[in-house]
């Protein structure tokens, strides 16, 4: 019973003044609320960011051609054509923990199908593209290392194409038109929306890259080669390789190319969300210090109105260690019971945020946790002067205060 009284008395001295006790929690809910709900919207928006990246492939490494200097003209990405099939070949034979690559020719053309046309994004590449960008077919098929040996005129279209020149049809085994060139359809891919960049990924058609240097640009070189590592632990690994591997084959004092990770990208993508999930707890914290001010300041106001209390209760028998643990329970429990009320408005705002602007919302459960041990920390480094003040009252002066 001894060991639960302190619980009981604060217990007591906080229903006393349930209007004051409410409004001093009031800081705190607001506080933990603010964070709860900013932490749930930046770790949502970072989700939807990541996810965003995820959809442009698994641990993908990609070499662009240009970057170059020469008699004094300088260019960055696609400045100058520098790539060639034979570099995508020796990546892929040459350079360890590669288990897919494909060359990269990419133009848009008017197509025509079905009495219809449409302008889309044309891009030669190989039978491992799929696997690369971690995208399905949905029916028919991709194309073949047979097709691409033999400048197969052999399509896989997306949805948007589909869409725009098949409507409801089937267009696996059916013909399109680039540049006067008829090309049989072999799969469609699955619907993958918007990339990062607000690209529509699904706009596009997918030819051998061969058939596309050879039949539709009459061109040498590639725009790119997409590679993926076996796992995200050796993408870096692979990015060196591939910088080492391209530096020796072309022999040039600067390199006439660029290696990009799809970590980079997500370091990119993702360093706005880190921004603002920063502010906002900055912001947040703010409500939480003046939560704490106010418990303080109220604790020693009760501190203050009760001190002929704590004089009787020191005259029959309550040490200074009693007077310090029940002041510090009631700090606690006001701040406890605000962190827990502030959770519960962090999620809710949280939702009301996610079904209004339609932005997907996470609550870390680490989060509630972090949440909870904050507001004991507040309720214990704010009460403990008002507790540590009462304790140290002298039981004579306390009995004669008025």
């Amino acid at each position: 019973m001894k060991l639960f009284a302190p619980f009981k008395i604060a217990g007591r001295a906080l229903r006393r003044n349930k209007m004051r006790s409410l409004l001093t929690m009031l800081g705190i809910i607001i506080g933990v609320g603010s964070v709860i709900a900013s932490v749930s919207i930046t770790t949502g928006a970072t989700k939807q960011v990541e996810d965003k990246v995820a959809s442009l492939g698994q641990n993908v490494v990609t070499v662009f051609s240009g970057n170059f200097t020469s008699g004094g003209m300088r260019g960055g990405w696609g400045s100058a054509p520098t790539l060639t099939i034979e570099d995508a070949r020796a990546i892929k034979n040459e350079v360890g923990n590669v288990v897919a690559v494909s060359p990269e020719v990419r133009d848009r053309e008017q197509i025509l199908a079905n009495g219809l046309n449409w302008n889309t994004q044309i891009q030669g590449e190989s039978p491992d593209y799929p696997q690369i960008r971690d995208w399905d077919i949905a029916s028919g098929s991709m194309f073949t290392d047979g097709d691409v040996r033999s400048l197969g005129k052999v399509a896989v279209i997306g949805k948007t194409v589909v869409d725009q020149l098949y409507g409801s049809d089937d267009p696996v085994g059916q013909t399109l038109v680039i540049r006067n060139i008829p090309f049989k359809v072999v799969g469609v891919l699955a619907a993958k929306g918007f990339n990062l960049f607000g690209q529509d990924q699904d706009d596009v058609v997918l030819i051998p890259y061969t058939s596309h240097m050879r039949r539709i640009t009459k061109r040498t070189f590639v725009n790119s080669i997409m590679v993926q590592a076996a796992s995200k632990d050796t993408i870096n690994l692979v990015q060196n390789d591939i910088n080492t591997l391209l530096r020796d084959r072309h022999k040039s004092a600067e390199p006439d190319f660029t290696v990009r990770s799809q970590l980079e990208l997500m370091q990119m993508a993702t360093a706005t969300t880190r921004i603002m999930s920063v502010l906002l707890g900055a912001i947040a914290s703010v409500s939480l210090i003046v939560g704490g001010i106010g418990i303080m300041n109220i604790m020693l106001v009760s501190v203050t109105e009760r001190t002929r209390e704590i004089g009787i209760r020191m005259a029959v028998g309550a040490r200074g260690r009693d007077i310090l643990i029940q002041f510090l329970i009631e700090a606690v429990t006001l701040s406890l019971a605000g962190g827990m009320v502030g959770i519960a408005l962090g999620m809710i705002s949280a939702q009301i945020v996610a079904a209004t602007t339609g932005w997907p919302t996470i609550t870390p459960f680490a989060w509630i946790g972090i949440a909870c041990v904050s507001s004991a920390g507040i309720g214990i480094v704010s009460g403990f002067y008002p507790a540590w003040k009462a304790s140290r009252l002298d039981p004579i002066e306390a009995l004669r205060y008025e």
